[in-house]
């Protein structure tokens, strides 16, 4: 295996997929566009999803890129060797045009060319889809794989749990997937495989061959097209091929790990403690400079996108404070990320500033917040009868005031007090439980939701976001967006509150277009062309050479991939229902289109 950086490997895979006939397109924002059924972009395909159910893309029918993504359910488990809330995915996808047969000899091509990565055919293990009722077992992958030269023995047939690959959100395109993994130490038993938790084998590819359309009620329909959906993630990858047993060990975290040492004068092998500080810091710190520093940056906040920022980076803090990393110590790690990806992602170094005054302001926060903790914490000494804090009091604590277990831990034991850890872990969990499955109702539909409603209200934000910019300023741009099938939420750039009168212009002016009964124009054009054109692209450096472009008659004119009416009378009334703070700057509009 090669050893190689993380720019290599980028570099690499985008000009091994290209000689393949694939177009590279930019990175999609870390917050989905125009989609409620995940808070953030968590798998290169998410921003796909319109193309994998038969929407043309401009590019062609062959893409390929390396995508930012975020994933915030394991948060509490980082600081182990792997897991990270940040990752990069290098992917490439056929829409409708290969399958299974060039994309598994590709795979393997990659994976064991020295031109490439260099792997040793023996080292490679796979995985396919056993089979089950609903989806027949697929021999086809094995067979491919078998005449790449894997042998018989490193192809094992896995159930649906480790090899198919379920929508992003709750409905939308999936499959069967065949998995790649190095095999990096020898087998615990004769039934271990790749879905052994001994750590045998380590994933570093992953096919998905996208067949079918998970529906609402549970179902799976088959899809307009067949597609592929490929994902090899960036840290992983350069872990496995550099021989380091964690991620952290890797170039990508190198100069903010230095940079933590140099600070504190402390190593980050000290101990197991020390470690785990370190790489919470490392990852939390670059999660949130990305979150920050996107072109639709998010800002902390209680709800939505702005709570788990909030949070990772109080953990962050939380850690930093036990291996006394001051706040301006935690700008300077934020400062080493974007020099490291300033030339992947431009957005980073633009929004610098913002990305240190927004960790600078939630550092000062949570220093109140901890000292609110420790006077709750004296009164809870204070009604405590007995020699133990109940489970509950303590996550109480940590939930309430953002107070660690260990300091909870630390004070009680200066008073000669217990801590009933065991309830504190139950209280934990069920919160957990409770937050996944109210994550899970919250987010119902989204980009594959082609309801009627839904393509109405989309249409009508075209509607809205003009009207804004001609009644209250030109220089009003969209800051994000999210729409269901209820309700449309438009957040703008704006520094005060909209008045009564400029709503009720705004809602005016909405109303009429929709009454003039305009037709809804979609052609390709052009980045370049768009721009000369006046076509509003509300993110630049994430399209590539051809945009769609809707034109609403000579009012709406913008660069798009959502679903659109054919004319705007088909709306209904346009009814704005709210307009609130959404952030510092930032405006939030909600609206409902009705039948009146």
């Amino acid at each position: 295996m090669k050893k190689i950086t993380s720019e290599q490997l980028r570099n690499l895979y985008i000009e091994f997929f290209k000689g393949k006939g694939h177009k590279q397109i930019p990175s999609a924002s870390v917050i989905p566009e125009n989609d409620p059924t995940v808070l953030f972009t968590t798998a290169g395909m998410h921003p796909l999803v319109p193309y994998l159910l038969g929407e043309k893309h401009p590019q062609g029918t062959r893409l390929t890129d390396y995508q930012k993504c975020i994933r915030t359910g394991d948060i509490d488990e980082v600081g182990d060797s792997s897991h990270c809330t940040f990752f990069e995915m290098l992917g490439n996808w056929s829409l409708g045009d290969y399958f299974k047969k060039e994309m598994i000899p590709w795979s393997y091509e990659f994976l064991t060319s020295e031109k490439y990565l260099g792997i040793d055919k023996d080292k490679i293990a796979v995985s396919v889809f056993e089979g089950d009722n609903e989806v027949p077992r697929d021999s086809e992958s094995a067979e491919l794989w078998k005449s790449c030269g894997i042998k018989e023995e490193d192809i094992y047939f896995l159930p649906r749990q480790h090899n198919w690959w379920g929508p992003a959100g709750t409905t939308g395109p999936c499959g069967p997937d065949t998995e790649m993994f190095i095999k990096v130490k020898e087998k615990c038993c004769e039934t271990c495989s790749p879905a052994c938790s001994c750590g045998a084998f380590l994933e570093i590819w992953n096919d998905v061959f996208m067949a079918y359309n998970k529906l609402s009620d549970g179902t799976y329909a088959n899809l307009k097209q067949k597609n592929v959906d490929t994902g090899m993630g960036l840290e992983r990858t350069l872990c496995v091929l550099n021989g380091k047993e964690s991620v952290f060990d890797t170039d990508l975290f190198e100069g903010a790990l230095n940079k933590i040492e140099e600070l504190t004068g402390i190593n980050y092998n000290k101990d197991e403690s020390t470690k785990k500080a370190f790489r919470v810091i490392l990852d939390h710190i670059r999660t949130s400079v990305f979150m920050i520093g996107d072109e639709r940056g998010i800002v902390p906040s209680n709800v939505d996108q702005g709570y788990i920022l909030r949070r990772i980076l109080r953990r962050a803090i939380r850690f930093s404070r036990q291996i006394n990393l001051k706040e301006e110590g935690l700008l300077e790690v934020a400062k080493v990320y974007i020099e490291k990806y300033k030339d992947v992602y431009p957005e980073l170094l633009k929004n610098s500033e913002k990305i240190q005054s927004e960790i600078s302001k939630e550092y000062q926060k949570f220093t109140r917040t901890l000292e609110g903790g420790l006077k709750e914490f004296e009164k809870t000494v204070n009604r405590l009868n007995g020699d133990t804090i109940d489970g509950q009091t303590a996550f109480h604590l940590f939930d309430t005031f953002g107070f660690p277990l260990e300091i909870t831990k630390e004070l009680a034991k200066e008073r000669n007090l217990k801590v009933d850890e065991e309830g504190y872990k139950k209280a934990f969990n069920e919160h957990q439980e409770k937050s996944r499955a109210g994550s899970e109702q919250k987010f119902a539909c989204g980009l594959a939701d082609h309801q009627e409603q839904t393509t109405h209200l989309h249409t009508a934000t075209h509607l809205l976001h003009a009207a804004l910019k001609k009644v209250i300023s030109s220089d009003i741009s969209q800051k994000g967006s999210n729409i269901t099938a209820e309700r449309l939420r438009f957040d703008f750039n704006l520094d005060r509150p909209c008045t009564k009168e400029e709503l009720q212009k705004v809602e005016d002016m909405v109303n009429d277009v929709i009454k003039q009964d305009l037709p809804v124009e979609m052609k390709e054009m052009t980045a370049v062309e768009a721009k000369k054109n006046n076509y509003i692209g509300l993110f630049d450096n994430k399209y590539g050479e051809k945009v769609k472009t809707y034109k609403i008659g000579e009012f709406s004119k913008e660069i798009c991939g959502g679903p659109h009416a054919e004319h705007t009378g088909q709306l209904g009334k346009f009814k704005i229902v709210k307009e609130q703070s959404c952030s510092a700057g930032v405006r939030r509009i909600k609206a409902i289109l009705t039948n009146e």
